[in-house]
């Protein structure tokens, strides 16, 4: 779950809105687990009320909570990507 909502969270950093529009095939592909990993972590998520999933949209309800359920790696590669990308978060 962790991995899954620092995912996210890291994805929706780059864009506007809380919509992302990905399969999961391609969110296993990029986090490197199985689908069904994907399918279980997502289910649980939505369960707790934090996206709402459904044929390749997940909509993010709660992003305080995502917060909450990632580790504090999220914080540290935000700060970096930050630091090191700061033009970009401005486009």
């Amino acid at each position: 779950d962790q991995q899954l909502c620092r995912w996210l969270l890291l994805s929706l950093d780059r864009l506007q809105g809380s919509n992302l529009v990905m399969t999961q095939e391609l969110i296993a592909n990029m986090l490197g687990v199985r689908r069904e990993g994907v399918t279980e972590a997502a289910g649980r998520l939505q369960k707790a009320g934090l996206i709402s999933y459904r044929r390749g949209k997940i909509d993010v309800i709660d992003r305080k909570g995502l917060e909450q359920r990632t580790c504090e790696c999220y914080a540290v590669v935000k700060r970096e990507y930050d630091r090191l990308l700061p033009d970009l978060i401005a486009l």
